[in-house]
């Protein structure tokens, strides 16, 4: 997890939205930080997290479009996703989702990425979001905080109506990592895509390393030559 995204988490989260509550993390696994610890020393009534591979900190292997089918709507007090949407090929699935198993009166708190964050495919990245973008999406919710960090991050902070009704979200475009524009959805044979954007990117820190090492090679070069006429 990004450090400044784990910070804005510890500032914006506080006793009273765990305590006694029951709170389902999307996208739990550890891989580099996880609020996990944070939330648990609240003590919440119950805390599952839920992950699309098995790791630290997942409870139950789970795929994110799957929520609804395996809770119920309304199942929970809070749930939480962080670094996560960037990841999903069907955004609107999983956004649907992540709102549908939050309770009427309950939090939603998302953390993800914008335009300007580097490709870090786990295994994909498909998207960047921007504080427009959440605002559309989330405008069925109440939202109590949104940011945007210095690392590109966009955080939210939102609460689920007592009179929700979900939003359509079909012309929301994002930001794609794979064709450089806003897209509607994935595009067609995306994997291809990333094959090629790896092996660009490959390429490209294969020549960068080349590149980076000719005045090292240049300055031994004219310091043995120099040697060799005294």
């Amino acid at each position: 997890m990004r450090v400044l995204a784990l910070l804005w988490l510890c500032i914006n989260i506080n006793e009273e939205d765990i305590r006694g509550k029951s709170v389902l993390e999307v996208g739990a696994q550890d891989v580099n930080g996880s609020i996990r610890e944070f939330i648990l020393k609240y003590k919440p009534k119950s805390y599952i997290g839920v992950d699309i591979q098995q790791g630290k900190g997942v409870d139950m292997v789970l795929d994110a479009k799957d929520l609804i089918k395996t809770f119920g709507e309304e199942s929970f007090d809070v749930v939480i996703s962080t670094e996560m949407l960037e990841h999903v090929d069907d955004w609107r699935a999983v956004i649907h989702n992540l709102k549908g198993v939050v309770k009427k009166g309950g939090l939603l708190i998302l953390t993800t990425v914008s335009q300007g964050f580097p490709y870090h495919a786990y295994p994909y990245d498909f998207w960047r979001y921007e504080i427009d973008d959440f605002k559309q999406i989330f405008e069925d919710f109440d939202i109590l905080k949104l940011d945007k960090d210095e690392e590109h991050g966009v955080l939210l902070k939102a609460r689920k109506p007592l009179n929700y009704n979900e939003n359509n979200l079909e012309n929301i475009a994002l930001y794609s990592m794979l064709t450089g524009k806003r897209e509607l959805n994935k595009p067609k044979h995306f994997k291809l895509k990333i094959k090629v954007k790896i092996y660009l990117s490959r390429v490209i820190n294969y020549v960068c390393s080349i590149v980076c090492r000719v005045p090292y090679l240049l300055f031994s070069f004219f310091n043995a030559n120099k040697k060799h006429q005294c």
